[in-house]
């Protein structure tokens, strides 16, 4: 089946389509169609049904082919296979709903700001709400997109967010939920045909990680590093990358106000440099404050007309006086918003810069056993984005909690379909050839674990970063943490320097050490599990902690 010309033909058929509309058409059909409400700021709000309130990762499948298959990690459970013909019976019922639609809105966009690996991306939906997203999300078509290696490899998305599937036609095909029935959705990418397909669910960050997944899998073919990460640049031109997973303060530490901001989420690193693969940014909202957080306040909630606001407010409880509470997580911890770069005030235009002097790796280790920041080798840094670790609280109000080590490849698992080795070694390819730094910064507790110690001090942490960003770590004393593999420095300006060494910190060295070995153990075990058989070069291996 031709998938992208049978969509074609529907929408050449159909009465209503609007294509690549203006903005202000966009938002006023959004409203005029009660998709959204507009806000006292003038920021558009819009609620989902509760099953699309976030991700469905085990309603999201990628079309095993024989072309691409030996690519793709399929012991890795975000990489579920879902057979040709199962595909083709859903785009052919996803038409027909197309077809039945009052009006069907068509944005032409692309991903990447880097035009020589731009992809263009075409998003075909029932609701100008996904146009109004991917207006925010997806960037503007490059006139010279014809220096693209993609120029003629487009990729197009059907999304029909809240119809859903007719679960009975696929019983057997589709996931089986706890109480026997089938799944009404599915999220669907077809790497070989270029097409993607979204049916059943309504939230927009759906969208936006299908398309990131897409450019995950496709850019290593061609020697580019895609990266789940946040960029920024100092006034010297140097450039940072920050990885990190939720909680570790990665947007925090990247709204750097001496440094211009790429972008908070994607990036790839080709032979030029780096550059971001998007337009907007994609920020939570659950407990945002305003003196904390001044850029995201801003572009959320500034007065504006809702034609040039710029911001979809998605789960964010609003009173009928039109005002957010942004406390209120009675609908979903994961209330969002987008809104383009444009809205913020230090950015880099266009998002690009050169090869990145400094790499931040971000965890929050409430175990307090990793220092506060510690230097990596090409071959540690190839272990510590093999694992993306950092921990979560099983708990946070009462009792003594213990943490949970959570370990999530390339600090974006679900986004990262090849074979890991394929990651790993590109990045160790990388340093090699640019002699970029490698830090690992735990921004997580300190002088005992999570219930015991305390959080690091944020101004410790930013003078550490800054430090680190600044070239001033490079001349110290290092100190070799033979269990996890880092070398500590002796000295970092600004910071105490007893606070560098955990085990200082610490009332019970004998707690400490205790502790330390367990998490030692469990990155271990992980590693052992999940790329024992993976290929891994042997001399990444020996610089798992424990060993």
């Amino acid at each position: 089946m031709d998938f992208r010309n049978a969509l074609d033909a529907v929408v050449a058929r159909h009465p209503h389509v609007h294509e690549n509309i203006s903005r202000p058409e966009m938002v006023r059909r959004a409203v005029d169609a009660r998709e959204a409400l507009v806000s006292a700021c003038g920021a558009l709000a819009t609620w989902t049904p509760p099953e699309s309130t976030g991700r469905s990762p085990k309603d999201t499948y990628i079309v095993r082919r024989p072309e691409s298959e030996s690519t793709i990690d399929w012991d890795s459970p975000n990489c579920i296979p879902l057979d040709p013909g199962t595909f083709e019976m859903l785009w052919k019922d996803a038409l027909e709903v197309l077809a039945d639609k009052p009006h069907v809105f068509v944005t032409d966009r692309a991903v990447g700001a880097d035009p020589t690996y731009a992809l263009p991306v075409r998003t075909v939906g029932s609701h100008a709400l996904t146009a109004i997203f991917t207006d925010n999300m997806f960037r503007p078509v490059p006139p010279d997109i014809d220096r693209s290696i993609y120029r003629d490899r487009p990729f197009t998305v059907l999304v029909l967010p809240y119809d859903k599937v007719r679960a009975e036609r696929y019983e057997g095909r589709l996931r089986r939920l706890p109480d026997g029935s089938t799944s009404s959705m599915a999220i669907v990418m077809d790497f070989d045909r270029r097409v993607g397909l979204v049916y059943g669910s309504a939230y927009c960050g759906t969208v936006k990680k299908m398309i990131f997944t897409v450019m995950n899998w496709l850019l290593p073919g061609d020697g580019i590093l895609p990266l789940h990460c946040s960029a920024n640049e100092g006034r010297a031109g140097d450039a940072a990358l920050l990885l990190g997973l939720s909680g570790t303060g990665k947007t925090t530490l990247s709204a750097d106000p001496t440094r211009s901001l790429l972008g908070d989420d994607e990036h790839g690193w080709n032979d030029h440099g780096i550059a971001n693969f998007e337009n907007g940014c994609y920020a939570k909202l659950i407990n945002l404050r305003q003196d904390k957080e001044p850029e995201i306040w801003h572009a959320s909630f500034r007065k504006a007309a809702p034609e040039e606001h710029g911001a979809l407010i998605e789960n964010c409880m609003m009173y009928p006086s039109g005002q957010f509470d942004v406390d209120d997580a009675r609908l979903t911890q994961n209330s969002r918003v987008s809104y383009p770069l444009t809205s913020l005030s230090n950015i880099k235009t266009p998002p690009v810069s050169g090869h990145p002097k400094t790499i931040l790796f971000l965890t929050a280790d409430a175990n307090a056993v990793l220092p506060p920041i510690a230097r990596l080798s090409p071959e540690q840094a190839m272990l510590w984005f093999l694992m993306g670790y950092t921990s979560k609280l099983a708990g946070t109000e009462t009792g003594i909690t213990e943490p949970v080590s959570t370990f999530s490849r390339f600090f974006g698992a679900p986004f990262m379909p090849r074979n890991p080795d394929v990651y790993a070694r590109m990045l160790g390819e990388k340093l090699a050839r640019h002699g970029s730094r490698v830090y690992l910064v735990n921004t997580g507790w300190s002088g005992g674990p999570y219930g015991e110690g305390s959080r690091m001090d944020i101004n410790l942490t930013r003078a550490m970063v800054r430090a680190a960003l600044e070239g001033r770590l490079e001349d110290v004393e290092y100190v070799e943490d033979t269990l996890f593999h880092v070398s500590i420095p002796k000295t970092c300006p600004g910071v105490p320097d007893d606070v560098l060494v955990p085990r200082n910190t610490w009332k019970d060295p004998a707690a400490y050490e205790a502790r330390a070995r367990k998490l030692a153990g469990e990155v271990a075990a992980f590693f052992e599990k999940t790329y024992g058989d993976k290929g891994i070069d042997p001399a990444v291996v020996r610089e798992c902690p424990g060993t």
